[in-house]
């Protein structure tokens, strides 16, 4: 058991070098609500990360919660209200998602994506994910449409940050 975390560690380092401890946390940052990645690329800049990499770990980290999301938050709320358990933070939450919801029932799935790839404060994976299990929408299409528009959002942010033109001097 000792040397498959050995080689998974080394795996690791082996990736992303020195920067592991980094990574891990730019994996967290984007993991965080509101935050997510249009708070954790601009980290992983500061912190000397390429591009492609705080990319990458950016765009796993918001994703991780995205599925329980979909699949648990409509249960938990329930469970939460019916047993009185921060009932006003429940529904603050639940009218909050369901004022910025408007453009998603419209359009459904365009509408989702838009939500989560336009970076703006109050959008994003964890926000949308709410919205498409409130709204009860089809949980794969939202998961693919949720990871579209993680990738759009990442990739603006990532533009905006490290600007085009490094951007385009990395690549080549």
């Amino acid at each position: 058991m000792k040397k498959i975390a050995q080689s998974i560690i080394t795996f690791i380092i082996g990736i992303f070098g020195a920067n592991v401890g980094k990574v891990i946390g730019i994996l967290f940052i984007s993991m965080l609500p509101v935050i997510e990645l249009r708070g954790s690329i601009p980290v992983g800049y500061s912190l000397g990360l390429p591009w492609h990499i705080n990319i990458i770990t950016s765009i796993i980290g918001n994703m991780l919660p995205v599925p329980f999301i979909l699949l648990f938050v409509v249960k938990v709320f329930g469970f939460m209200k019916k047993h009185n358990i921060m009932t006003n933070l429940i529904y603050k939450l639940e009218k909050r998602a369901f004022s910025r919801s408007e453009s998603v029932a419209n359009k459904e799935f365009l509408g989702l994506l838009l939500f989560v790839a336009i970076p703006f404060p109050g959008t994003g994976a964890w926000t949308g994910a709410l919205i498409a299990a409130l709204l009860q929408l089809d949980r794969k299409k939202s998961f693919f449409t949720i990871f579209l528009g993680v990738v759009l959002a990442a990739s603006v942010v990532t533009l905006g940050v490290y600007g085009i033109f490094d951007f385009v001097k990395d690549i080549i």
